[in-house]
C-alpha cells in the first residue's frame, strides 16, 4: 500500500509521518490585511485530512446560509452534528471492513486545525495555555466545509486519498485543500495527487496543496504540478517570547508555548555533553538551567527527570532563526542557532555561568515578518524545472487554530486550540483566500484564481525590506515563489494569466511523456503527435523559470479582469547576467475579459562580473491602478 505524509511540524523532531501523500489563527487574518468579517458565502471547501471535531465552535453553523443547491454530499456524523458550516463529513479507510461507515472524528488534531484555519467560524477568547489570546477565525468564515477523513491514523494511503478526492468532485466542492503530499515531486503520471488534481481542475475546482516540510534543502518541493497551487510556509509578526538573560547581562529572544511563573533570579547554567535520555545526572543539573542542542521533547523530559529547573534549547544550524513555540513540559526557551553559539561561548568563558528565562507572553510587531520558515520545502521542481515552485508562501509558523483535546492539563477550557507549525498550516490559509476570490469572481477558472494570488504577492516584509529566510538572508525564488500572499490585492489583480485544462496537454507532451502517460493525467486518450508540443516556459504561467543556454523567447496571453483601462507599461529588473526584452512594452485594454499577448526574450548579457549558477529578477506591468508582477528565475547551462 502506498502512503503520503501529513505536512505539519507538531512534535517536529520526533514525529515525521510518511506516506505517498502526507499531511503537512488568532492573528493571521489581521496580519494578512483581512477585514473583521469576510466573504466566502456559497463556496464549499473540501478538506482532505484526519477528520474534524464537529462540536468545536469553530464549526458552528450560526449565521450561515444553507449550502448551495449543487451540494450532493452527505454527513456521516449524527445529523445534529452537521450544520450549514459543516455540511459534509465522510471517512475513507481502506484498512477497515467493507461497507462499514465510520464517522470522521479527528483523533490526531491535524484535520481540525487545517479546516478551522481555512473556514472556521469566529470564536472569541481563543488561546493556547494563555498565549495568543484573541478571536480565532478562518480565512473565509462564511464558506462551507466538507470534510474527507483520508488519514485515519496520521498516515494517508493513496487509495484513501484518491477516494476522498473522487467523492469531493462528485459532491460539488469549489476548493480542495490538501495539507499532505510526497517527499519531492515525482513524474506527474505517477503522482496520485497530481493526477487527481487534474480531474478537479477539469471540473473547475481549485486545488491548494502544502509544499512540504523538507526545507531548507533544495529540490524537495511537493505537489509541484502547475495546475496545483503549491504553498510554502512563512512567519507572522507575532512571537511568544521567552527571553534568556545571562549573568553577563546579555539577552536573547527565544520562544515557548508554555510560559509558567518563573523566578527572575539568576540560576546556575550548565551545558552537559548530552541531554539524551538517561545521560543527565541529578547531581549535575538539579536546580539549574540546562542548555541542550538536540531534539526538544526527549531532552525536556530528561532535564525534568534529572530535576533541572529549566531548559534552553538551541536550534539546529539548518533551522537558523526559525523558532517553533512548543510546550516542553517545563520552563524553557527555544533560541536560534546563533544565540545558542553565543550562550555556549559565555559558558566556556565564565567560571560560574548563570542565566534566567523571562517569559514575556504574546508580542506583536516582529519586523522580519513574513520570513520563510526553515522547514518550508524549496524548489526547483525536478518533475518540471521550467515551472517555478513553490508558487506562494503564507502563514505557517506558530499558527493557532481549533484542536480536539486539551493541551497539557488545561481541562478547564470549554473548547481547545493549539499552536502548531508546518506547510500544513499555510496551505489552508491559501485555500480560504482562494474561496474569497472564488466568491467574488464565481466565473474565474482555477488558473485565473492562481494567477491573481501569484501576481499580486508581496516580496517585502513589514519593514519594507526583502523577505528573508531562516538565515535572515534574502530568500530566493525557490523559497518564496511569487512572494507572500496579499489577499486584498489578489481579489482585484488587474489582469490574469489564464490556462484551460486542455492547455496543459501540449506542455505535458513537451515534457517527453508518452501518449499513455499523458492520457493518465488528462483522463482521456491523447496522441502527442497530434498535439503542438510546447517547452515548459511556453505554458501560460504567471512566473518564469528558465534553463538558459542560447537565447529563448516565450509568449504570454493575459486577460483583463480589472476596472482601470489605462495602459500597462512594463518594467523589467533582469536577473544578473541576463538581458530581458519584452515586446510590446505596453498593453492596452478597453473592456473586461479582453486579451493581450506579449513575448519575452531572455539571453546571456555581456558582463565581466562573475554570475551565480542561479540568478533572479522580475517583470512588472504597471497601470494607474494595478501592478502585476512575475518573478524570473534563470539557471545557466
Amino acid at each position: 500500500m502506498a502512503f503520503v505524509h501529513l505536512l505539519c511540524t507538531v512534535l517536529f523532531f520526533n514525529i515525521l509521518f510518511t506516506f505517498v501523500p502526507s499531511l503537512q489563527t488568532t492573528h493571521s487574518p489581521k496580519f494578512l490585511g483581512l477585514p473583521p468579517l469576510q466573504g466566502g458565502r456559497g463556496i464549499i471547501i473540501g478538506v482532505l485530512d484526519t477528520g474534524v471535531t464537529p462540536d468545536h465552535p469553530s464549526f458552528s453553523g450560526d449565521g450561515m446560509p444553507p449550502p448551495p443547491a449543487k451540494w450532493k454530499g452527505r454527513c456521516d456524523f449524527e445529523s445534529y452534528r452537521c450544520n450549514n458550516k459543516l455540511i459534509g463529513a465522510r471517512t475513507f479507510d481502506s484498512s477497515t471492513k467493507q461497507n462499514v461507515t465510520m464517522p470522521p472524528i479527528d483523533n490526531e488534531g491535524h484535520g481540525t486545525h487545517t479546516a478551522s484555519t481555512a473556514a472556521g467560524a469566529s470564536v472569541q477568547r481563543a488561546n493556547t495555555l494563555g498565549m495568543a489570546k484573541g478571536t480565532a477565525r478562518g480565512m473565509a468564515p462564511f464558506a462551507h466545509l466538507a470534510i474527507y477523513k483520508v488519514c485515519p491514523t496520521g498516515q494517508c494511503s493513496t487509495s484513501d486519498v484518491l477516494a476522498g478526492i473522487d467523492a469531493a468532485l462528485m459532491d460539488g466542492v469549489d476548493i480542495i485543500s490538501m495539507s499532505l503530499g510526497e517527499i519531492s515531486s515525482p513524474p506527474y503520471h505517477t503522482d496520485a495527487i497530481a493526477v487527481a488534481a487534474f480531474a478537479a481542475i477539469q471540473r473547475g475546482i481549485f486545488v491548494s496543496c502544502a509544499a512540504g516540510n523538507f526545507g531548507p534543502y533544495s529540490g524537495l518541493v511537493s505537489n509541484a504540478a502547475p495546475w496545483i497551487l503549491t504553498v510554502g510556509a512563512s512567519t507572522i509578526d507575532r512571537n511568544l517570547v521567552a527571553k534568556v538573560k545571562l549573568g553577563n547581562g546579555a539577552e536573547y529572544d527565544g520562544e515557548a508555548l508554555y510560559q509558567p511563573s518563573f523566578s527572575s533570579t539568576l540560576l546556575p547554567l550548565v551545558y552537559p555533553e548530552s541531554c539524551v535520555p538517561g545521560q543527565l545526572k541529578v547531581s549535575e543539573v538539579k536546580g539549574k538551567i540546562v542548555l541542550c542542542n538536540e531534539g526538544p521533547f526527549e531532552m525536556a523530559k530528561e532535564v525534568k527527570r534529572a530535576r533541572g529547573d529549566a531548559m534552553i534549547l538551541i536550534n539546529e544550524q539548518i533551522d537558523g532563526y526559525t523558532l517553533l513555540a512548543e510546550d516542553y513540559g517545563l520552563p524553557a526557551s527555544r533560541v536560534s542557532y546563533a544565540a545558542g553559539e553565543k550562550i555556549k561561548g559565555y559558558i566556556n568563558a565564565t567560571k560560574s555561568p548563570t542565566a534566567t528565562i523571562m517569559f514575556r507572553g504574546t508580542v506583536f510587531g516582529n519586523p522580519t515578518a513574513p520570513a520563510v520558515a526553515s522547514f518550508s520545502s524549496r524548489g526547483p521542481s525536478f518533475a518540471s524545472p521550467g515551472i517555478l515552485k513553490p508558487d506562494i508562501i503564507g502563514p505557517g509558523v506558530n499558527v493557532l487554530a481549533a484542536w480536539p483535546f486539551p493541551i497539557r492539563n488545561d481541562t478547564q477550557a470549554k473548547h481547545y486550540f493549539n499552536i502548531i507549525s508546518g506547510t500544513s498550516m499555510s496551505c489552508p490559509h491559501l485555500s480560504g483566500i482562494a474561496a474569497l476570490i472564488k466568491g467574488a469572481h464565481p466565473d474565474w477558472s482555477p488558473a485565473a484564481i492562481k494567477s491573481a494570488i501569484m501576481t499580486s504577492a508581496k516580496q517585502l516584509n513589514i519593514n519594507r525590506k526583502p523577505i528573508v529566510d531562516e538565515r535572515l538572508q534574502q530568500a530566493d525564488l525557490f523559497a518564496i515563489g511569487a512572494g507572500h500572499v496579499d489577499p486584498a490585492r489578489a481579489i482585484d489583480p488587474g489582469f490574469v494569466y489564464d490556462i484551460q485544462p486542455d492547455d496543459y496537454i501540449p506542455y505535458l507532451c513537451g515534457l517527453g511523456y508518452t501518449d499513455k502517460q499523458v492520457s493518465v493525467i488528462a483522463h482521456k486518450p491523447v496522441r502527442c503527435l497530434g498535439e503542438s508540443s510546447i517547452p515548459e516556459g511556453e505554458l501560460n504561467y504567471p512566473s518564469f523559470s528558465v534553463i538558459l543556454g542560447p537565447p529563448q523567447t516565450f509568449t504570454r496571453t493575459v486577460t483583463s479582469v480589472g476596472t482601470d483601462y489605462s495602459p500597462y507599461v512594463v518594467r523589467i529588473v533582469p536577473p544578473q547576467g541576463v538581458y530581458v526584452s519584452v515586446k510590446p512594452d505596453k498593453l492596452n485594454f478597453s473592456k473586461s475579459n479582453q486579451k493581450a499577448t506579449y513575448s519575452i526574450t531572455l539571453g546571456r548579457a555581456n558582463t565581466t562580473h562573475k554570475v551565480a549558477n542561479f540568478t533572479q529578477g522580475y517583470l512588472r506591468w504597471d497601470s494607474k491602478k494595478y501592478s502585476v508582477k512575475s518573478p524570473i528565475s534563470v539557471k545557466f547551462t
